[in-house]
């Protein structure tokens, strides 16, 4: 089996057939597609199963009780069987024909630890835009995080992995945004990661959707991610480099928004990077808490 592409439905009756469909109508044909059940109520468990009637790709797998949607990808990690692993998730889709294309240029490149591919984002909605990559192959994981800004899109579903990197590793269980927390994990035990301009995931809207419903308590949980990759990755960065400041700037954005959202104490470790911008000028100037202040009263003001 060459890949598993593992799809958790929780509640998701209105879009579950059109994201199978997507993935059962494209031209490559070694897969198996695992589809993760999470208890749902609303008539998306009998839906799995009759989908896989359809196709004898389709496996379901129906959970004894809710987890969430770290422990649905961590189920379909333990019962896939391919050399390659997809996530999709229930309420997206992607292109035609471009599944072929992405496992074509996989087994042309065997050494790929990881391929990531173009997102059309949140397709459906007024801001939709398309995140667009170019053909690029990254040695170095902190070139790739850095350079590559995959700190921007650490999502799980645009990518696919080499089953091997997930041996000992699963999606946090509890957390959101577990993609943030997962990917820096994965990168320590990849070797080779590649970028193409081919093939589009449309990830759609969801204004009910955890990053439209995000509170300060789940950014805080996103900024804990970056804090991990900081302390475990410090010693091996440049952090007199622009590629730094420019992601240092952006986890501290997060940092202010987690303190503008609940006020606790700021917990981002103050660090002298390249001020390429006036917000870390400032922070050099008036420092971390005082920052955060300013930023909560601007937007008090407005």
């Amino acid at each position: 089996m060459k890949l598993s592409v593992i799809i958790p439905v929780y509640n998701v009756k209105d879009t579950l057939a059109r994201c199978v469909r997507s993935i059962t109508g494209q031209g490559f044909r070694d897969y198996e597609l695992l589809l993760i059940d999470d208890c749902s109520t609303d008539g998306s468990s009998s839906l799995c199963d009759q989908l896989a009637k359809e196709d004898n790709h389709i496996r379901v797998i129906h959970r004894k009780e809710n987890g969430g949607l770290s422990e649905a990808r961590n189920t379909g990690l333990k019962k896939c069987h391919g050399q390659y692993i997809m996530f999709v998730d229930s309420d997206d889709f992607i292109a035609d024909n471009c599944l072929r294309e992405w496992m074509m240029l996989i087994n042309v490149h065997p050494d790929y630890d990881l391929l990531e591919f173009p997102v059309y984002m949140h397709y459906g909605s007024p801001k939709q835009s398309k995140l667009l990559l170019t053909n690029h192959v990254y040695t170095d994981m902190e070139d790739y995080w850095l350079n590559g800004e995959a700190y921007k899109h650490s999502y799980a579903w645009n990518k696919i992995y080499r089953a091997e990197l997930f041996k000992g590793v699963s999606f946090p269980k509890g957390k959101v945004f577990e993609d943030a927390h997962t990917l820096p994990v994965l990168l320590q035990k990849a070797q080779a990661v590649a970028t193409t301009d081919i093939g589009l995931y449309y990830y759609c809207y969801n204004p009910k959707g955890i990053t439209n419903m995000a509170t300060g308590k789940e950014l805080h949980q996103l900024l804990k991610a970056h804090m991990n990759y900081l302390d475990t990755h410090l010693s091996k960065i440049d952090v007199a480099s622009e590629s730094f400041a420019r992601y240092y700037a952006y986890v501290l954005n997060i940092q202010m928004d987690v303190y503008e959202l609940t006020g606790k104490e700021p917990e981002l470790m103050m660090l002298s990077v390249k001020p390429i911008s006036l917000k870390l000028k400032l922070l050099k100037l008036i420092g971390m808490k005082n920052i955060c202040q300013l930023n909560k009263l601007i937007h008090k003001i407005k």
